[in-house]
């Protein structure tokens, strides 16, 4: 199961919760995010994969931002395209798309972007494109049938293990880390972050993701 934490934005933060034994690491390019990262930390990831989190961006941004912080995987959370998916693609990062869902319509919209990405994301709507500290209804992803592996985001805070030990999907790849473990927007309790990780290898007896 791969653990995500997302928004992230201080140097010595990223440190801690990469040690805190987060997999993947998620910087937003977004500049109306209350996380949106301004600047290069003065750290990045090392082991943890780098993630650019992108709304709505022009081509141009993205490569520039793949460049420029080595990003392993691109993740796309506006209104792109599978072809724009596929053109991102070919910058030789892996790609994830976000949906937003409410219905079991929203799902039925994700299929034609299966042969364009490499992850789905599925989060909670709102107004902000992400972040916004509350769950959606996961058992409208029992109706998802596709190939695609996903992560599963929106609203997980420290109390979420208990939901997580109900969830099962077979193609469930893991959770995604935001707005319920941060001490303020950009700033995650890396000591929490860590119980949490801890906790929920236990409840899924799985290793950390290699991949």
């Amino acid at each position: 199961m791969i653990v995500k934490v997302c928004g992230m934005t201080d140097g010595r933060n990223v440190r801690q919760v990469e040690d805190a034994g987060t997999e993947w690491m998620g910087f937003i390019f977004y500049p109306l995010s209350p996380r949106f990262v301004s600047r290069m930390p003065d750290y990045l990831p090392e082991r943890a994969k780098r993630v650019g989190v992108f709304v709505n961006a022009s081509a141009e941004d993205i490569a520039s931002a793949v460049r420029r912080w080595k990003l392993d995987l691109v993740q796309l959370h506006g209104k792109e395209s599978p072809a724009q998916c596929r053109d991102v693609r070919t910058l030789g990062v892996k790609i994830v798309k976000a949906f937003a869902i409410k219905s079991r319509e929203d799902l039925a919209k994700v299929s034609g972007y299966a042969k364009a990405c490499d992850c789905f994301l599925f989060d909670t709507p709102c107004a902000e494109y992400g972040g916004s500290g509350r769950r959606f209804d996961w058992s409208l992803l029992e109706a998802y049938r596709g190939d695609t592996p996903f992560l599963l985001s929106g609203g997980l805070n420290p109390e979420s293990l208990g939901a997580l030990s109900e969830f099962s999907h077979p193609q469930w790849a893991g959770i995604d880390l935001n707005s319920g473990f941060e001490l303020k927007p950009g700033i995650k309790d890396a000591e929490a972050v860590g119980r949490f990780i801890r906790a929920f290898r236990q409840l899924r007896k799985t290793p950390p993701h290699s991949g």
